[in-house]
Order: structure tokens, then sequence, then C-alpha cells
């Protein structure tokens, strides 16, 4: 697919030097320009992946810049820079759309880090489909009725600042719910700031979120303004909350309770207007009872709840979703006209899916990738010949029927769990209960050889 093109918008040129020779290090193709004319110019010439952009810039500044470009290619992440450590100037930078505001001098790692993170942003985003029926705009592309009570939940609560607290196994879209409660609420103007709680080490969270003054501690060479204040007026997403510590979970709760943040160093609280919205993967009552998250904390969250369903318990959408990606990626890639044999689509709709929508996805545009007839066979589904296909005997999947595609994957799930059976029951998207009468049945039934059922 080739290097990330990145335009870089620097006047002063040892920094515009610096940035182009540090981020070409990483793989990048870099374009470096010294003014707004010289950018969009460039620009127009031909689209860039992500721009980098100074804040004070000759002709115009950075936020006309940004306004420009937005104008043009909404998709583009644009992360801004600046010598000022204004508040107004950042928060108005996230309104029109920038992905992030940093301060100068801006750490290398930093810099890298926040520029990975916008294309992973930027490409969840970018993922939302259109939904042809009384939506526009749905995060997901679903038939499931549960799914639609999901969806018509969020229309009723999206004009509250309650917290929202968003459930569900990776890869089920909990950040694209969250962006879309964002979008349908009167915050929509506003600043969507997203955490990742998992990603941040612990010796920088409580800077990331609440900010520091100049000099709070060793390496503060500068004023740092925190999440919160950033999304002030805005939604704050706290992505896997669940991996915070609980020395900061009970910052945490005081910033919730009382809309206010202490930043490191600071003198004085600072106020702030910011709905929270937290995810999980993570089975929260079970940290609770074993001390690793607050229960105050909990309930605090726990306004509005949501648990979303894992792929494999709406399995009636992943036919949908196929057709969907498949039509998206072979538009994508030049491929048009690509369609998939009944056994490709049988084996895609009885899989696990433990990676939900998004291992789908990447299946999909994996196959449409490595396809070279118009057809897409079983074989385009696994990287290596006859995986995840045939059983113990090598039996292929085109001679099961279906009981014995049953009985292979409940084998298999089994197998993967080393015979524990609540996980592989999780796994298969079916009662405990029903798997106890499966393996009775298989009992019944099986040869001598085949006897021993975990």
């Amino acid at each position: 697919m080739g290097k990330k093109r990145l335009l870089i918008v620097e006047e002063e040129a040892n920094g515009r030097g610096n940035l182009s020779l540090t981020l070409s290090h990483n793989g990048y193709h870099i374009v470096a320009t010294e003014n707004v004319k010289e950018a969009l110019a460039t620009f127009r010439e031909k689209p860039f992946d992500l721009i980098v952009a100074d804040l004070r810039l000759p002709g115009k500044e950075g936020l006309q810049l940004l306004d420009e470009i937005k104008g043009m290619s909404p998709q583009t992440p644009v992360i801004i820079l600046s010598s000022s450590g204004s508040v107004q100037y950042a928060v108005e930078a996230m309104r029109k759309g920038a992905f992030d505001y940093l301060l100068k001098p801006v750490p290398v790692e930093n810099l890298r880090e926040r520029i990975e993170r916008a294309f992973k942003g930027n490409a969840s985003f970018s993922e939302i489909p259109t939904w042809e029926g009384a939506y526009k705009e749905l995060p997901f592309l679903t038939q499931d009725r549960r799914m639609k009570d999901i969806l018509s939940l969020c229309d009723r609560i999206a004009s509250s600042n309650a917290p929202v607290l968003i459930q569900g196994e990776s890869g089920t879209g909990k950040e694209m719910l969250a962006r879309y409660i964002h979008q349908k609420s009167p915050r929509h103007q506003k600043p969507f700031i997203a955490v990742n709680c998992a990603s941040l080490p612990e010796s920088l969270f409580e800077s990331e979120l609440f900010g520091h003054e100049k000099g709070a501690f060793t390496g503060a060479l500068g004023k740092k303004i925190g999440k919160f204040e950033l999304a002030h007026q805005g939604t704050l997403l706290l992505d896997e909350i669940t991996e915070m510590s609980p020395f900061l979970q009970a910052k945490l709760l005081r910033v919730i309770q009382e809309n206010e943040v202490d930043r490191i160093g600071g003198q004085e609280p600072i106020p702030i207007d910011v709905r929270v919205i937290a995810t999980t993967n993570r089975d929260i009552g079970t940290l609770i009872e074993k001390g690793e998250f607050r229960e105050d904390l909990y309930f605090r969250l726990n306004v509005i709840s949501i648990q979303l369903l894992p792929l494999r318990e709406r399995r009636e959408d992943i036919d949908l979703l196929t057709q969907h990606f498949l039509k998206k990626y072979s538009e994508q890639y030049g491929k048009p006209g690509l369609t998939l044999s009944e056994e490709a689509l049988q084996w895609l709709g009885q899989q696990p899916w433990r990676g939900n929508v998004r291992e789908l996805k990447n299946v999909i545009e994996r196959a449409v990738l490595t396809a070279t007839t118009s057809l897409l066979e079983l074989d385009h589904f696994c990287q290596k010949k006859g995986e995840g296909v045939p059983d113990s005997k090598g039996i292929s999947v085109s001679s099961f029927s279906l009981k014995e595609m049953e009985k292979h994957l409940i084998f298999k799930a089994l197998s993967r769990t080393n015979g524990n059976r609540t996980q592989a029951a999780r796994m298969l998207g079916i009662s405990i209960r029903t798997l106890r009468n499966k393996l009775h049945e298989y009992r019944e039934t099986a040869s001598k050889s085949e006897a021993l059922i975990p």
C-alpha cells in the first residue's frame, strides 16, 4: 500500500528540517512546506494521509489552514503544534476538527505516538457505514433487533449530559458508538477527545488527563493542557477505563463529581463542562470484587449502561457485513465484481469471530487483496492451506453436514480453551447448558475411539 504521506507546515527552517528527518526515519514519505499558500497548493496537487502544522504561520494562521484542509478533505487528520499554551486556541483547534494539539517543544516519541494514533483513530471513524433506514450515519450495519434497540437508546440519551458506560468485547465497536452518541448530542460541534487508558504509561496518565504547569516535575518544560480541558463543552471518551490504577480512579471520580480539574502543580481548580463516556472489554463486576476497580466510580459512570453484542450472537449480521466489506474493498483496491462462493459464505457464517467485526473486516480485506479470480473461494480466507477448515481426521468443510460442522466447531472451541466448557460456550455464543447437552449427544453416538470427550 506504500508509505503514508505526511505534510509538514512549519515556518522555521530548523524545525521543518528536524521534523522531516525524524519522521522520515519512521517510514513516512515527508513533504515539508513553510507557509499556508504553499501547503494548500501541495495538498491540492496530491492529498496527504496526515498533516502536522504550526499554529503560527506567515500569511494565515494554522487554524485557517485547518479550516481549508477540512473543507477539502474532512477525513484527513491534522495535528496542530503551538508554542502557546492557550486553552482558547486548543479548544478552537479541536472544535474545528484537529486530531490533536501539542505544545512545543514536542518530544519525538510523543509526536510519533500521536501520529500512529491519528491513523488508527481516523481509520476507525471512517468505517462508519451509512444505513438506508430510519437512521443516518449509524455506527453499525445491522439487522439485529437488539442492536437496533441499542441505537434507539443512544438517540434518546444523546441530548443529556449523563455519563455512559459501554461494555463489550474488543472489535464490537465501542468507540464508534461513543462517537455516534457525541454526534447526535448538542455537543456535536465541540471536541470529541478519546483517551486509550490501556496504552498510556501510568507515569504519564495523570498529566495526560489533567495537565500540568511548567516545572511541576522533572521534565515538565512547559505547561500542558490535559484532555479534560481540551474536551471542554464536548465529550471525553475513556477507552478501556478498567486499565486505570485505583489511585487515578479516585482522582477521576473527584473530577467527574466536582466538574473541575486540578493541573499537576496548579494553584487552583479549573471548571470544566465535559460529558464522560467510558468503555471496557472486561467484567467490571469481577474487578470490583477483586478490589481492582472502585465501586463508587462504577456507580458514577454507570448512569447509562450499554452492553454491545459480540458478532457471534448476531449471526444474521455476518452476511450483511461480509457483503458490505466485500463491496468496500473491491472498490478500494480496484477489483470490481468480486463474489463469494457458497462454501466460503458458509465458513464465514460459522466462525466464532473472537475479534468480532474488526476481525471479519480484516479477513475480507486480506481476501480481496490476495484474490486472483473474481470468485472468492474458501482458500482465500485461510492463511495456510486447510487452516481452520479440516477436523482432526482431515475431513474438509465441503463434506460436512451442518451437524458435523457444529460438532467440529464445538471440539475446536474446547481445544482452544483447554477443555474449559464455560469459556468454550462463551466463545461459541451458546449457553453452558446447551454445550453440555451437545456433548452428551456426541457421547451417545460416538464410536469407541471418539468416546473421550472433554
